[in-house]
């Protein structure tokens, strides 16, 4: 009976997270970022603007499922990501709420987002203001906002997979990070996540909800240097050669914490 009253309890209590988050969302589009319109005329304060809103009110989202009894939260490093600035910043992808708990971290985050979002009722609003980067548009417009985003101080959240990992499989990576790094040379700051129990995974349900809190734990690992890859002459093979080591790399970090 009690372990049926608890799960009940956890059910209720992300319900009504996941209901915060989507109001949160319309509220930031409806009443903030409007506000917003009519003081900045400038797009990107504006958009600063809006990023920093949306990094407050992540930071009371996080906070919210912590009082609730969600989530438990341990940042190895924090310092490292919060003074941060003008850095590309690659992660696993291992939960639903990821960029999330970056977002709360992480300020003057930006983002490379799905081309779905844009359509999102609850989401749209949020990425359109803010100006966060459509994985979708064309690739010269695609990386001259990632350096305008990068020259303007934003850290850009990317995640290598392309999707939320599989749990137990080993992280294959896309060329996008790497593409970013050289053709900006930026170097990379990477984290580790690890969400114990797994939970929020890709195709389970917000229901499904774990027999107890789970812990969300953020690794920050040292500066990725890209200098070895730069080859004027030889960007694409460098991008592949780039991401194969990264690949390779936190593959083998994430078997030091398992």
């Amino acid at each position: 009976m009690k372990t049926q009253l608890i799960k009940a309890y956890r059910i209720i209590a992300t319900g009504s997270a996941f209901g915060l988050f989507s109001a949160g969302g319309l509220a930031l589009s409806v009443i903030i970022f409007s506000i917003q319109r009519l003081i900045y005329r400038d797009i990107n304060k504006r958009n600063q603007a809006a990023r920093t809103a949306v990094h407050y009110s992540f930071k009371f989202f996080v906070g919210y499922m912590r009082l609730v009894g969600i989530l438990r939260l341990d940042v190895d490093k924090i310092d490292a990501i919060k003074q941060a600035k003008g850095q590309l910043i690659i992660a696993n992808h291992p939960s639903l709420i990821d960029v999330v708990v970056l977002i709360s971290i992480v300020r003057h985050a930006d983002c490379v987002v799905k081309a779905d979002l844009w359509k999102n009722p609850f989401l749209k609003g949020v990425v359109k203001a803010t100006g966060y980067i459509n994985n979708d548009a064309e690739p010269d417009y695609f990386l001259g906002q990632c350096k305008k985003s990068f020259a303007s101080g934003n850290n850009l959240i990317v995640f290598p997979e392309g999707t939320r990992s599989v749990p137990g499989k080993p992280w294959h990576f896309k060329r996008g990070a790497g593409n970013i790094a050289l053709r900006t040379q930026v170097d990379i700051l990477p984290i580790l996540i690890d969400v114990n129990p797994i939970t929020l995974t890709k195709g389970q349900k917000w229901y499904q909800v774990t027999e107890r809190r789970f812990t969300f734990k953020m690794r920050v690992l040292p500066p990725y240097l890209i200098e070895p890859y730069i080859q004027d002459d030889q960007v694409t093979n460098s991008v592949r050669k780039l991401t194969r080591d990264l690949q390779a790399y936190l593959n083998e970090e994430k078997l030091k914490y398992e």
